[in-house]
Protein backbone atom coordinates (compact mmCIF):
# COMPACT_ATOMS: atom_id res chain seq x y z
CA UNK A 1 0.00 0.00 0.00
CA UNK A 2 1.80 3.31 -1.08
CA UNK A 3 1.29 5.31 2.07
CA UNK A 4 1.80 9.73 2.64
CA UNK A 5 3.69 10.86 5.46
CA UNK A 6 1.00 11.41 7.70
CA UNK A 7 0.51 7.34 7.34
CA UNK A 8 4.47 6.86 8.03
CA UNK A 9 4.61 8.93 10.80
CA UNK A 10 1.63 7.73 12.56
CA UNK A 11 2.69 4.10 11.86
CA UNK A 12 6.33 4.74 13.59
CA UNK A 13 4.70 6.86 16.58
CA UNK A 14 1.82 4.19 17.36
CA UNK A 15 3.96 0.84 16.00
CA UNK A 16 1.01 -0.35 14.29
CA UNK A 17 0.81 -0.76 10.39
CA UNK A 18 -1.69 -0.35 7.61
CA UNK A 19 -3.17 3.01 9.15
CA UNK A 20 -5.68 3.96 6.96
CA UNK A 21 -7.23 7.82 7.34
CA UNK A 22 -9.54 7.88 10.33
CA UNK A 23 -8.40 5.26 12.39
CA UNK A 24 -7.39 6.09 15.62
CA UNK A 25 -4.33 5.12 17.12
CA UNK A 26 -2.52 5.61 20.25
CA UNK A 27 0.60 7.23 19.42
CA UNK A 28 3.86 8.20 21.41
CA UNK A 29 4.95 11.35 20.70
CA UNK A 30 8.84 11.74 20.85
CA UNK A 31 8.56 15.14 22.49
CA UNK A 32 6.04 17.31 24.37
CA UNK A 33 6.50 20.80 24.11
CA UNK A 34 4.70 23.56 26.46
CA UNK A 35 4.90 27.53 26.74
CA UNK A 36 4.79 30.00 28.99
CA UNK A 37 1.21 28.58 30.04
CA UNK A 38 2.94 25.43 31.09
CA UNK A 39 1.80 26.24 34.42
CA UNK A 40 -1.57 25.18 33.45
CA UNK A 41 -0.14 21.54 32.83
CA UNK A 42 1.80 21.45 36.43
CA UNK A 43 -1.63 22.64 38.12
CA UNK A 44 -3.41 20.26 36.47
CA UNK A 45 -0.87 17.62 37.19
CA UNK A 46 -1.64 18.73 40.90
CA UNK A 47 -4.99 18.47 40.61
CA UNK A 48 -4.40 14.56 39.27
CA UNK A 49 -2.28 13.55 42.20
CA UNK A 50 0.30 12.41 39.93
CA UNK A 51 4.11 12.86 40.85
CA UNK A 52 5.92 10.18 38.56
CA UNK A 53 6.28 11.79 34.50
CA UNK A 54 6.52 9.01 31.66
CA UNK A 55 9.88 10.26 30.36
CA UNK A 56 11.06 13.93 31.61
CA UNK A 57 13.50 14.04 28.22
CA UNK A 58 10.80 14.20 25.98
CA UNK A 59 9.70 17.39 27.42
CA UNK A 60 9.97 20.49 26.56
CA UNK A 61 9.16 24.00 28.35
CA UNK A 62 9.84 27.59 26.90
CA UNK A 63 8.98 30.77 28.78
CA UNK A 64 8.15 32.42 25.24
CA UNK A 65 4.61 34.01 25.31
CA UNK A 66 5.33 36.85 27.94
CA UNK A 67 8.95 37.41 28.44
CA UNK A 68 10.23 38.95 30.44
CA UNK A 69 6.92 38.46 32.98
CA UNK A 70 5.24 41.41 32.91
CA UNK A 71 3.04 41.42 35.57
CA UNK A 72 3.33 39.64 39.39
CA UNK A 73 0.70 36.78 38.29
CA UNK A 74 2.90 35.90 35.49
CA UNK A 75 6.61 36.18 37.56
CA UNK A 76 4.41 33.71 39.86
CA UNK A 77 3.67 31.18 36.27
CA UNK A 78 7.27 31.88 35.69
CA UNK A 79 8.76 30.45 38.78
CA UNK A 80 6.37 27.74 39.06
CA UNK A 81 7.59 26.49 35.93
CA UNK A 82 11.03 26.95 36.87
CA UNK A 83 10.93 25.29 40.07
CA UNK A 84 8.84 22.22 38.81
CA UNK A 85 11.54 21.94 35.85
CA UNK A 86 14.24 21.68 38.05
CA UNK A 87 12.44 19.39 40.64
CA UNK A 88 11.48 17.03 37.80
CA UNK A 89 14.76 16.94 36.40
CA UNK A 90 13.83 18.45 32.80
CA UNK A 91 16.70 19.04 31.26
CA UNK A 92 14.50 20.63 28.09
CA UNK A 93 13.84 24.00 29.93
CA UNK A 94 14.74 27.73 27.53
CA UNK A 95 13.60 30.91 30.03
CA UNK A 96 12.55 34.21 28.84
CA UNK A 97 15.92 34.53 27.31
CA UNK A 98 15.74 32.14 24.74
CA UNK A 99 12.85 33.45 21.97
CA UNK A 100 10.02 31.82 20.53
CA UNK A 101 9.64 28.33 21.16
CA UNK A 102 9.63 26.47 17.75
CA UNK A 103 12.30 28.15 16.88
CA UNK A 104 14.46 27.42 19.35
CA UNK A 105 13.29 23.74 19.86
CA UNK A 106 14.54 23.94 15.91
CA UNK A 107 17.64 25.57 16.46
CA UNK A 108 18.81 23.40 19.04
CA UNK A 109 18.22 20.21 17.33
CA UNK A 110 15.31 18.96 19.72
CA UNK A 111 13.13 18.81 16.33
CA UNK A 112 14.34 16.22 13.85
CA UNK A 113 12.65 14.20 10.59
CA UNK A 114 10.38 11.59 11.22
CA UNK A 115 9.51 12.56 14.90
CA UNK A 116 6.16 13.16 16.26
CA UNK A 117 5.91 16.10 18.56
CA UNK A 118 2.93 17.56 20.19
CA UNK A 119 2.86 21.46 21.42
CA UNK A 120 0.53 24.15 23.24
CA UNK A 121 0.41 26.17 20.52
CA UNK A 122 -1.27 25.69 17.31
CA UNK A 123 1.70 27.03 15.07
CA UNK A 124 3.21 23.67 15.77
CA UNK A 125 2.86 22.59 12.34
CA UNK A 126 5.94 24.83 11.42
CA UNK A 127 7.96 21.67 13.02
CA UNK A 128 7.27 20.13 9.20
CA UNK A 129 9.62 21.93 7.61
CA UNK A 130 12.66 19.93 9.27
CA UNK A 131 10.49 16.50 8.04
CA UNK A 132 8.61 16.10 11.65
CA UNK A 133 4.94 15.79 12.12
CA UNK A 134 3.92 18.52 14.52
CA UNK A 135 0.59 19.14 15.68
CA UNK A 136 -0.77 21.67 18.22
CA UNK A 137 -2.78 20.57 21.00
CA UNK A 138 -4.58 21.10 24.33
CA UNK A 139 -2.97 21.55 27.75
CA UNK A 140 -5.22 19.02 28.97
CA UNK A 141 -3.53 16.49 26.55
CA UNK A 142 0.33 17.88 27.09
CA UNK A 143 -0.17 16.65 30.69
CA UNK A 144 -1.59 13.33 29.66
CA UNK A 145 1.60 12.80 27.81
CA UNK A 146 3.61 13.71 30.35
CA UNK A 147 1.83 11.09 32.59
CA UNK A 148 1.31 7.85 30.12
CA UNK A 149 3.79 8.85 27.18
CA UNK A 150 0.70 8.66 24.40
CA UNK A 151 -2.36 10.55 23.38
CA UNK A 152 -5.00 9.29 21.11
CA UNK A 153 -4.76 10.61 17.59
CA UNK A 154 -6.65 10.30 14.39
CA UNK A 155 -4.90 9.64 10.92
CA UNK A 156 -5.43 12.63 8.94
CA UNK A 157 -6.55 12.72 5.12
CA UNK A 158 -3.52 14.47 3.48
CA UNK A 159 -3.71 17.07 0.92
CA UNK A 160 -0.35 17.36 -1.52
CA UNK A 161 0.35 20.79 -2.92
CA UNK A 162 2.91 21.23 -5.72
CA UNK A 163 4.54 24.54 -5.64
CA UNK A 164 6.24 25.85 -8.73
CA UNK A 165 8.78 28.71 -9.41
CA UNK A 166 10.36 30.51 -8.79
CA UNK A 167 8.71 33.55 -7.61
CA UNK A 168 9.26 37.65 -9.37
CA UNK A 169 11.29 40.33 -7.67
CA UNK A 170 9.48 41.30 -4.16
CA UNK A 171 7.51 38.02 -3.58
CA UNK A 172 8.09 35.81 -0.62
CA UNK A 173 7.30 32.73 0.92
CA UNK A 174 5.00 34.50 3.06
CA UNK A 175 2.68 35.72 -0.03
CA UNK A 176 2.38 32.42 -1.29
CA UNK A 177 1.03 31.28 1.83
CA UNK A 178 -1.70 33.72 2.02
CA UNK A 179 -2.22 33.68 -1.42
CA UNK A 180 -3.05 29.98 -0.26
CA UNK A 181 -4.98 30.58 2.70
CA UNK A 182 -7.29 32.89 0.58
CA UNK A 183 -7.73 30.30 -2.04
CA UNK A 184 -8.39 27.34 -0.19
CA UNK A 185 -9.97 29.14 3.12
CA UNK A 186 -9.64 29.19 6.77
CA UNK A 187 -11.35 26.03 7.24
CA UNK A 188 -10.04 24.55 3.76
CA UNK A 189 -7.42 21.70 5.04
CA UNK A 190 -9.09 21.08 8.50
CA UNK A 191 -7.49 18.24 9.68
CA UNK A 192 -5.53 17.45 7.00
CA UNK A 193 -1.84 16.90 6.88
CA UNK A 194 -0.36 18.87 3.91
CA UNK A 195 2.46 17.99 2.27
CA UNK A 196 4.78 20.69 -0.04
CA UNK A 197 6.18 19.44 -3.10
CA UNK A 198 7.63 21.00 -6.17
CA UNK A 199 10.62 22.83 -7.19
CA UNK A 200 10.21 25.95 -5.13
CA UNK A 201 10.11 24.14 -1.47
CA UNK A 202 12.95 21.91 -2.91
CA UNK A 203 14.85 25.07 -3.14
CA UNK A 204 13.90 26.83 -0.24
CA UNK A 205 15.97 27.50 2.84
CA UNK A 206 14.72 25.53 6.39
CA UNK A 207 13.54 29.21 7.29
CA UNK A 208 11.51 29.38 4.20
CA UNK A 209 10.02 26.09 4.73
CA UNK A 210 9.50 27.20 8.33
CA UNK A 211 6.91 29.90 6.64
CA UNK A 212 5.21 27.77 4.91
CA UNK A 213 4.44 24.90 7.60
CA UNK A 214 3.40 27.37 9.76
CA UNK A 215 1.04 29.05 7.89
CA UNK A 216 -0.52 25.90 6.56
CA UNK A 217 -2.51 25.93 10.27
CA UNK A 218 -3.84 29.00 9.50
CA UNK A 219 -6.01 26.73 6.54
CA UNK A 220 -6.96 24.33 9.64
CA UNK A 221 -4.40 22.14 8.71
CA UNK A 222 -3.51 18.93 11.45
CA UNK A 223 0.05 18.93 10.10
CA UNK A 224 2.46 19.86 7.53
CA UNK A 225 5.63 18.59 6.28
CA UNK A 226 8.41 19.66 3.60
CA UNK A 227 10.31 16.20 2.36
CA UNK A 228 13.71 16.47 4.01
CA UNK A 229 16.66 16.58 1.92
CA UNK A 230 20.52 17.66 1.76
CA UNK A 231 19.26 21.18 3.13
CA UNK A 232 17.41 19.55 5.92
CA UNK A 233 20.40 17.88 6.51
CA UNK A 234 22.81 20.44 6.55
CA UNK A 235 20.56 22.60 9.23
CA UNK A 236 20.31 19.54 11.19
CA UNK A 237 23.97 18.85 11.35
CA UNK A 238 24.78 22.82 12.19
CA UNK A 239 22.36 22.04 14.94
CA UNK A 240 24.77 19.48 16.31
CA UNK A 241 22.29 16.39 15.45
CA UNK A 242 23.73 13.16 13.61
CA UNK A 243 22.23 11.65 11.14
CA UNK A 244 21.84 7.85 13.08
CA UNK A 245 19.30 10.52 15.23
CA UNK A 246 16.79 10.20 13.21
CA UNK A 247 14.37 8.65 10.16
CA UNK A 248 13.91 10.49 7.33
CA UNK A 249 10.26 9.73 5.86
CA UNK A 250 8.73 10.58 2.79
CA UNK A 251 5.80 10.15 0.96
CA UNK A 252 5.28 6.65 -1.69
CA UNK A 253 4.93 7.54 -5.17
CA UNK A 254 1.33 6.70 -5.52
CA UNK A 255 0.07 7.59 -2.24
CA UNK A 256 -3.38 8.71 -2.24
CA UNK A 257 -4.50 12.56 -1.20
CA UNK A 258 -7.81 14.06 -0.55
CA UNK A 259 -6.89 16.62 -3.14
CA UNK A 260 -3.52 18.04 -5.15
CA UNK A 261 -3.31 21.29 -5.94
CA UNK A 262 -0.37 23.63 -8.08
CA UNK A 263 0.42 27.14 -7.77
CA UNK A 264 2.70 28.24 -10.09
CA UNK A 265 4.46 31.48 -8.06
CA UNK A 266 6.08 33.06 -11.38
CA UNK A 267 3.30 35.23 -11.68
CA UNK A 268 2.23 35.93 -8.01
CA UNK A 269 1.90 39.35 -7.01
CA UNK A 270 2.94 40.24 -3.37
CA UNK A 271 0.02 39.66 -0.97
CA UNK A 272 -2.03 40.48 2.12
CA UNK A 273 -4.50 39.33 4.39
CA UNK A 274 -6.95 42.11 5.30
CA UNK A 275 -8.51 42.86 8.44
CA UNK A 276 -10.28 40.62 10.24
CA UNK A 277 -9.19 36.90 9.00
CA UNK A 278 -6.45 35.41 7.85
CA UNK A 279 -7.90 33.92 4.56
CA UNK A 280 -9.40 37.25 3.56
CA UNK A 281 -6.68 37.63 0.92
CA UNK A 282 -6.48 40.27 -1.91
CA UNK A 283 -3.21 41.66 -3.67
CA UNK A 284 -1.13 44.53 -2.54
CA UNK A 285 -2.36 46.75 -5.22
CA UNK A 286 -6.17 46.39 -3.96
CA UNK A 287 -4.94 48.31 -0.75
CA UNK A 288 -2.05 50.37 -1.13
CA UNK A 289 -1.89 53.43 0.26
CA UNK A 290 -3.78 52.20 3.44
CA UNK A 291 -2.45 54.61 5.88
CA UNK A 292 -0.37 52.88 9.33
CA UNK A 293 0.12 53.42 12.43
CA UNK A 294 2.39 50.58 13.58
CA UNK A 295 4.43 47.76 11.42
CA UNK A 296 5.19 44.81 13.37
CA UNK A 297 8.37 42.70 11.97
CA UNK A 298 7.81 39.61 14.24
CA UNK A 299 6.35 36.36 15.20
CA UNK A 300 7.41 32.78 14.69
CA UNK A 301 6.26 33.12 10.87
CA UNK A 302 8.58 35.90 10.24
CA UNK A 303 11.34 37.27 12.75
CA UNK A 304 13.69 34.34 11.30
CA UNK A 305 17.46 36.06 10.48
CA UNK A 306 16.40 35.86 6.72
CA UNK A 307 13.35 37.94 7.84
CA UNK A 308 15.08 40.39 9.64
CA UNK A 309 17.59 40.74 6.56
CA UNK A 310 14.86 41.17 3.77
CA UNK A 311 13.57 43.80 6.32
CA UNK A 312 17.01 45.76 6.76
CA UNK A 313 17.26 45.92 2.74
CA UNK A 314 14.42 47.92 2.44
CA UNK A 315 15.25 50.09 5.15
CA UNK A 316 19.19 50.53 4.68
CA UNK A 317 19.64 54.10 4.43
CA UNK A 318 15.89 55.28 4.91
CA UNK A 319 14.01 56.32 7.65
CA UNK A 320 10.69 55.19 8.88
CA UNK A 321 7.48 57.34 8.15
CA UNK A 322 6.62 60.33 11.00
CA UNK A 323 3.84 59.23 12.82
CA UNK A 324 4.60 55.11 12.01
CA UNK A 325 6.04 52.86 14.61
CA UNK A 326 7.98 50.10 13.55
CA UNK A 327 8.83 47.28 16.12
CA UNK A 328 11.16 44.22 15.33
CA UNK A 329 10.86 41.00 17.51
CA UNK A 330 13.58 38.18 16.81
CA UNK A 331 12.20 35.05 17.10
CA UNK A 332 15.79 34.16 18.73
CA UNK A 333 18.48 34.97 21.09
CA UNK A 334 20.68 33.00 18.46
CA UNK A 335 18.98 34.99 15.76
CA UNK A 336 19.21 38.58 17.56
CA UNK A 337 22.64 37.78 18.20
CA UNK A 338 23.74 36.63 14.20
CA UNK A 339 21.52 40.16 13.20
CA UNK A 340 23.67 42.15 15.60
CA UNK A 341 26.86 40.79 14.26
CA UNK A 342 26.08 41.05 10.83
CA UNK A 343 24.81 44.79 11.18
CA UNK A 344 21.16 44.00 10.47
CA UNK A 345 20.10 45.31 13.95
CA UNK A 346 22.12 48.83 13.46
CA UNK A 347 20.62 49.14 9.94
CA UNK A 348 17.02 48.70 11.59
CA UNK A 349 18.05 50.78 14.42
CA UNK A 350 18.84 53.89 12.22
CA UNK A 351 16.03 53.33 10.47
CA UNK A 352 13.83 53.98 13.66
CA UNK A 353 13.33 50.81 14.29
CA UNK A 354 12.56 49.73 17.94
CA UNK A 355 14.04 46.20 18.86
CA UNK A 356 12.39 44.32 21.51
CA UNK A 357 14.00 40.98 23.15
CA UNK A 358 12.98 37.61 21.23
CA UNK A 359 10.04 36.44 21.88
CA UNK A 360 6.35 35.94 20.75
CA UNK A 361 6.48 39.97 21.42
CA UNK A 362 3.48 41.89 19.96
CA UNK A 363 1.82 38.69 18.34
CA UNK A 364 0.92 37.69 21.40
CA UNK A 365 -0.57 40.60 22.71
CA UNK A 366 3.07 41.45 24.80
CA UNK A 367 3.26 44.56 23.20
CA UNK A 368 2.44 46.99 20.51
CA UNK A 369 -0.57 47.03 21.31
CA UNK A 370 -2.65 49.65 19.25
CA UNK A 371 -5.37 52.06 20.67
CA UNK A 372 -9.19 52.40 18.65
CA UNK A 373 -8.97 52.96 15.38
CA UNK A 374 -5.03 51.99 14.97
CA UNK A 375 -3.87 50.28 11.92
CA UNK A 376 -0.79 47.76 11.67
CA UNK A 377 0.66 46.20 9.23
CA UNK A 378 2.31 42.61 10.50
CA UNK A 379 4.21 39.71 9.34
CA UNK A 380 2.55 38.03 12.25
CA UNK A 381 0.39 34.56 11.02
CA UNK A 382 -3.17 36.20 12.48
CA UNK A 383 -5.25 38.97 12.25
CA UNK A 384 -8.27 39.00 14.14
CA UNK A 385 -9.97 42.05 16.05
CA UNK A 386 -8.30 42.50 19.33
CA UNK A 387 -5.16 40.53 18.71
CA UNK A 388 -3.13 43.76 19.12
CA UNK A 389 -4.92 45.57 21.41
CA UNK A 390 -7.94 47.49 20.84
CA UNK A 391 -10.81 45.79 19.35
CA UNK A 392 -11.69 48.79 17.22
CA UNK A 393 -8.22 48.43 15.41
CA UNK A 394 -6.96 46.95 12.18
CA UNK A 395 -4.28 44.02 11.38
CA UNK A 396 -2.93 43.73 8.04
CA UNK A 397 -0.96 40.99 7.40
CA UNK A 398 2.42 40.67 4.89
CA UNK A 399 5.77 39.44 4.13
CA UNK A 400 8.41 41.19 5.73
CA UNK A 401 9.40 42.84 2.82
CA UNK A 402 6.23 44.59 1.84
CA UNK A 403 6.48 45.12 5.97
CA UNK A 404 9.34 47.08 5.73
CA UNK A 405 8.37 49.07 2.52
CA UNK A 406 5.48 50.05 4.03
CA UNK A 407 6.94 51.69 7.29
CA UNK A 408 9.10 53.69 5.07
CA UNK A 409 6.40 55.31 3.45
CA UNK A 410 4.00 55.36 6.10
CA UNK A 411 1.36 53.24 3.71
CA UNK A 412 1.03 50.09 2.37
CA UNK A 413 3.25 50.07 -0.19
CA UNK A 414 4.07 47.08 -3.35
CA UNK A 415 7.78 46.50 -2.28
CA UNK A 416 8.51 46.41 -6.30
CA UNK A 417 8.18 50.00 -5.77
CA UNK A 418 11.48 50.45 -3.57
CA UNK A 419 14.33 49.94 -4.53
CA UNK A 420 16.46 48.03 -3.14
Amino acid sequence: MSRTFAQKALERASGESGLEPGRIVDAYPDLYMSHTASWRCIRTLERMGVGTLYDVDRIAMVMDHISPANSAKTAADHRLCREFAEKMGIRTFYDVNAGIAHIVLMEKGHVRPGALIIGTDSHSTIYGALGALGTGVGFSEITAAWVTGRLWMKVPESIKITIEGPPPAGVHPKDIMLRLIGDLGADGATYCSVEFHGSYPAAMSVSERMTLCNLAMEMGAKNAFVPPDETTRAYLAEAGVAPDDYVELQADPGAVYRQEEVIDTRELSPQIAVPHTVDNVVPVEEVEGTRLDQVFVGSCANAKYDDLAVAARYLKGRTVAPGVRLIVTPASATIMSRAAADGILSTLLEAGATITNPGCGACAGNGGAMADGEVTLSTANRNFRGRMGAYESRIYLSSPATAAASAVRGVITDPREVTV
